[in-house]
């Protein structure tokens, strides 16, 4: 079975148990990232907005925690790999990032990426109608703060995830220099191995390391270089940053 045929069980089984619990409370479902590109190497996890018409109950809390466990023994390992937000509808028609009724109210930090995703197209409607009815389209300095958000994100994990942080700078100075965040991972790397090509063993082997074919050796050398990438990567995203601000301010 591929990813996208798993992914689209996952989804339906989903779908189900949230409008038996919701009821008329379901507004929307969406799903966006990895999950939602076609051509991106395979998902790791499924990201999802589940848009509400009011707040949950905390029996609908428990009901829905049951859900994901449920999910996650159902559909192993995928199905437990469902990382989203729970918002209510009058929170998503805004450009401040919403707190999720569930998880401790967790932000969505990166909700100008996930909206200029959406809206670009790059997403599977599960539930609910079209998403520009929903989400207001990010502007370039939002759409900059939260590139800077995971800029900050992947410093903060280079030696958790190599392979993911090497991938993700790839897409950052892709996105800055090009001022495009609708991009994949394997575009992104594509393109960099073009254009960054001194860097072409180390993107190809996180390339290889995402997809679960490195081997040990692989991934000790993508430990030991993975910073020297990330400072390259701050350097080039800084200079097209500084760049764009030039631009603007000779009018151009």
């Amino acid at each position: 079975m591929t990813i996208s045929q798993q992914i689209d069980i996952i989804s339906r089984a989903f779908v189900k148990g949230l409008k038996t619990i919701l009821g008329e409370k379901l507004y929307g479902v969406y799903i966006y990232g990895a999950a939602a590109f076609p051509d991106a190497v395979p998902a790791r996890d499924i990201d999802f907005h589940v848009i509400l018409k009011s707040s949950l109950t905390l029996n609908e809390k428990l009901q829905l925690e049951e859900l994901h466990k449920s999910l996650a023994q159902k559909f192993p390992p995928l199905g437990g790999e469902l990382d989203g937000y729970y918002i209510l509808l009058k929170d998503a028609r805004h450009k401040t990032p919403p707190k999720s009724q569930m998880w401790k109210g967790a932000i969505d930090d990166f909700w100008a990426l996930h909206r200029a995703h959406i809206l670009a197209g790059r997403h599977i409607t599960l539930y609910g109608p079209e998403p520009k009815e929903i989400y207001l389209p990010p502007t370039w300095q939002e759409i900059k703060t939260a590139l800077y958000g995971e800029l900050n994100y992947v410093e903060e994990h280079l030696w958790d995830y190599p392979d993911y942080c090497i991938l993700n700078l790839c897409r950052l100075i892709y996105s800055f220099e090009n001022r495009d965040v609708v991009v994949s991972k394997v575009q992104a790397s594509e393109w960099a191995i073009n254009a960054l090509p001194q860097w072409r063993q180390h993107i190809e082997l996180a390339r290889k390391s995402y997809a679960g074919q490195a081997t040990l050796e692989d991934e000790r050398f993508m430990l030991a270089e993975v910073e020297k990438f990330f400072k390259f990567a701050k350097g080039r995203i800084e200079g097209a940053s500084k760049k764009s601000v030039n631009n603007r301010e000779k009018g151009g």
